[in-house]
């Protein structure tokens, strides 16, 4: 397989299916509409809310796989500045981040003051809001404006750290050096994967740094490389070593995950017939516009519930389909900022301005709250 190949159309349906699980959990964890309708489906509901998070380790062994793909698909790096790398990243992922932000600062003010949940946050402050705008939010202690940004921040801090490992081994003076750059990289990679599954990733203290999750972004990682080498057989076993050895360290379900996705990765790229598929439109459209849904979809449900909630607030029937609901404006306005923010190069400009904006938005809706 040549480096141009490594999106698919099945990488896209995984991301889309998982996408929609985050989605169906955050309508089970985030009421009032779960709670009202729960009693139809209870076993669904606490399903949904206890396990559906565990998709977000399929966007973190994705992730790992599309790092590599798209930084170093030859083994050493492919960027010629790991500065310019990172702000590239930075900025593709706060432009469209800072518009659902924006979106669930206004929407959280438009319910808060006839909607009692604890699901709706409270006034945002100056310092909620910078931290929040600049990815920082869970490192100073702040809390998060919207669902799901906590990934954001993990997401640029895991991309951020692998681009620094490529950088400094490119760095690295000498004929060997260069000439076994690839290994090198790999090595300190594949270390640093071990390091998150068998020690930090115990922690749960430290889930605000990315070498909490780099277990399973490491992963991701490794199945790319078995993907692209002649025979798969000594990653896939260096992938379930290491994954093996995590669970019986200590089981955890999310790494128990992980691992399942890296091996299923790996079987389903290296074979031509599913690599060549061109899947279910439906699911590969909701891929290609995950993260857009992923970061909007928190203000549509919180609206959803406030309305349904309200009006209905005792009619079982009417809340699973007011959470139904819930899940396909999610997706229309996924594909909405998709199609007019996401899709779109962004600039610094523009992510200025849209920080701005959601700063400025947030402190005059704290002001209007304080006067009212």
């Amino acid at each position: 397989m040549s480096s141009a190949t490594f999106r698919t159309p099945l990488i896209d349906m995984i991301k889309g299916l998982a996408c929609a699980a985050i989605v169906c959990h955050h309508l089970a964890f985030y009421g009032p509409m779960s709670d009202i309708a729960a009693p139809l489906a209870p076993w669904l509901m606490a399903w949904l809310y206890d396990y559906g998070r565990m998709a977000v380790q399929v966007f973190l062994v994705l992730g790992g796989y599309l790092a590599v793909a798209s930084l170093a698909p030859q083994g050493v790096a492919r960027f010629d500045s790991a500065l310019t790398a990172v702000a590239k990243r930075f900025v593709r992922l706060i432009v469209p981040c800072a518009v659902a932000l924006l979106l669930a600062v206004l929407v959280a003010a438009l319910v808060r003051s006839w909607m009692s949940h604890d699901s709706v946050p409270d006034e945002p402050t100056l310092a909620q809001l910078l931290a929040n705008a600049l990815l920082l939010q869970d490192i100073v202690g702040e809390d998060a404006l919207s669902a799901g940004v906590w990934y954001v921040a993990i997401d640029f801090q895991l991309f951020t750290l692998s681009v620094l490992v490529w950088a400094a081994v490119r760095a690295l003076p000498g004929a060997w050096a260069r000439r076994h750059g690839s290994m090198l990289a790999q090595g300190l990679l594949v270390a640093l994967t071990a390091a998150s599954l068998l020690v930090f990733n115990l922690d749960s203290g430290q889930d605000m740094w990315a070498w909490y999750f780099f277990g399973a972004y490491g992963l991701g990682m490794m199945a790319y490389w078995a993907v692209q080498a002649p025979r798969a057989t000594d990653w896939l076993a260096l992938i379930v070593l290491l994954g093996g050895a995590a669970l019986a360290l200590e089981y955890r379900g999310r790494i128990a995950v992980a691992l399942v996705t890296a091996v299923l990765l790996v079987a389903a790229l290296r074979s031509v017939r599913l690599r060549q598929w061109q899947g279910l439109v439906p699911l590969v459209r909701l891929g290609q516009m995950s993260y857009s849904v992923f970061l909007v979809h928190f203000a549509v449900c919180l609206l959803v519930n406030a309305v349904v909630g309200h009006l209905f607030p005792e009619s079982p029937v009417l809340n699973a389909l007011g959470m139904a609901l819930a899940f396909a404006l999610s997706l229309l306005a996924g594909r909405e900022l998709y199609q007019r923010v996401e899709r779109h190069v962004p600039t610094w400009s523009m992510a200025l301005r849209w920080q701005a904006g959601l700063v400025g938005a947030g402190m005059l809706v704290a002001l209007g709250s304080n006067w009212a």
